[in-house]
């Protein structure tokens, strides 16, 4: 997404990455809006209902999704990282097969977890350490995205040259 897109309506999913579930949340970019909206079930770090997050997609009518790379606090790549780039990879590739013009984007989101939990403790949306925040930190996540686009990286225009190249 460009930075004069931001003068248009435009849908943005944020994904809170996870292995066992990833945190969802809605953001729109005329008005710089991020709300919490679900928690996906993952699978060993996949969705286990990858026509679910597509659907989704779709019905949504989203322009851009914001996969968040849980960084180091150095800001090296993490185990975990690594699997969230795989995965912005594989669901930049399903978009592009069923020919979903959607931007997948990786996005920086070192303490957000922490942070949520934190707001989720002060607001008293939690009363328990093990209830789930990954939707707030998902919206964290968006909001940042949307307070500082040009920090993100394009995974979908990584995949859009990979199918090009093997097609060589």
């Amino acid at each position: 997404m460009k930075d004069n897109d931001f003068d248009e309506n435009h849908l943005v999913l944020g994904l809170d990455y996870g292995v066992k579930k990833m945190g969802m949340a809605l953001g729109n970019t005329l008005i710089d809006t991020a709300r919490p909206f679900d928690i996906l079930p993952m699978n060993n770090g996949q969705p286990a209902d990858w026509d679910n997050l597509l659907g989704i997609i779709v019905s949504w009518q989203i322009d851009t999704v914001i996969v968040g790379l849980p960084l180091n606090m150095d800001g090296t790549d993490s185990m975990l990282s690594k699997r969230a780039h795989k995965f912005a990879r594989r669901l930049a590739h399903r978009l592009l097969e069923q020919k979903l013009a959607v931007a997948v984007l990786l996005f920086d989101e070192r303490l957000t977890s922490r942070e949520a939990r934190a707001m989720a403790w002060e607001h008293g949306l939690i009363s328990d350490e093990r209830d789930p925040i990954d939707d707030l930190s998902a919206c964290l996540l968006l909001m940042t995205y949307l307070a500082n686009p040009n920090h993100a990286q394009d995974i979908s225009q990584q995949a859009q040259d990979k199918i090009q190249e093997n097609r060589k």
